[in-house]
């Protein structure tokens, strides 16, 4: 029993209300059309790409770095020391590694790096030339026992 007494539907009462549904796609769609941001095609980003410099003679690279370490602490590569016997820092080995795997990676070849110590060697100074390896981008390390 609907409140007019009657058991039957009006035609009116069929109608869906949809103005107020319209409304709020509306301001959906302006909030949304606010809110976004625009970006750039790739092709209207100037980019310039870095160049490649030709060598006008090919040099040799070594197949490997091999980084020695003594029960002092001390490191050394191609009979180079590198950092002081009580600091963690390498940053002139870090350098230098960095500098082996750019021109490793412009001839095309992997930087491979062997890391030998003696037997008495700290670990924690192994650990120092792992982090400067890392440090300098350099994935394949190998181990080796020095003398």
């Amino acid at each position: 029993m609907f409140e007019d007494g009657t058991d039957e539907l009006n035609e009116a009462d069929e109608e869906l209300q949809i103005s107020s549904l319209i409304d709020v796609v509306f301001l959906l769609l302006i909030y949304f059309i606010v809110t976004m941001t625009l970006k750039l095609p790739e092709s209207d980003i100037g980019i310039q790409l870095p160049g490649t410099v030709k060598q006008s003679k090919e040099v040799k690279m070594p197949a490997e770095q091999i980084i020695d370490m003594d029960a002092e602490g001390r490191v050394f590569l191609n009979n180079e020391q590198f950092g002081a016997e009580g600091s963690r820092d390498l940053p002139r080995l870090v350098e230098t590694l960095r500098k082996y795997k750019q021109a490793s990676d412009s001839q095309n070849t992997k930087a491979l790096v062997t890391i030998q110590a003696t037997a008495d060697t700290l670990h924690q100074r192994v650990v120092d030339v792992m982090n400067a390896c890392q440090a300098a981008g350099l994935k394949h390390m190998t181990f080796g026992m020095g003398d």
